[in-house]
């Protein structure tokens, strides 16, 4: 079986992506959906690679049972787009800076995060890295309807069974 690959991306990669990636992780291990996907997430800038996740980050999600302190930030290689079926920008600029690194023929593969979160009617996560504790808090809400909606999607599509 072909599991489905999933990328989150975001600048850094410390904050919002890990933050989706630990998430999205933490729902399939819940509804025992694991064996069907391999997630990722990295950054469209090279500021920390190597880092683990901001602890501000770190923190948001461990109170929600969320542990994302072994991730790694990296930054997206031109590969990412052969090997991921689904590349989950946070925001409007990385989105840009991902459909402009990609080969045409792999674009449809590069989608807004929000996108499967329609009721949050808006396609960017904020970036939470220069604000308060309620920003991480926000993101969090947000990353958890996409989450939510994504596998959904994944689900009616029926990509997954």
């Amino acid at each position: 079986m072909k599991k489905i690959n999933v990328l989150f991306v975001c600048m850094g990669n410390i904050c919002r992506s890990p933050t989706a990636e630990g998430v999205f992780t933490h729902l399939v291990n819940e509804k025992n959906l694991a064996k069907y996907f391999s997630i990722d997430s990295a950054g469209t800038h090279a500021y920390h690679i190597g880092d683990a996740p901001d602890l501000r980050s770190q923190k948001a999600a461990l109170e929600r049972g969320i542990d994302i302190s072994h991730l790694r930030g990296r930054k997206v290689v031109f590969g990412d787009f052969e090997d991921f079926d689904f590349v989950l920008a946070m925001d409007d600029d990385n989105h840009a800076i991902l459909m402009a690194a990609c080969p045409p023929h792999l674009q449809h593969k590069i989608h807004y995060f929000l996108n499967f979160a329609p009721q949050l009617k808006t396609l960017e996560v904020p970036d939470p890295y220069y604000g308060g504790g309620q920003g991480f808090e926000r993101v969090l809400d947000m990353i958890e309807a996409a989450s939510e909606g994504f596998l959904k999607h994944l689900h009616d599509n029926k990509i997954i069974g």
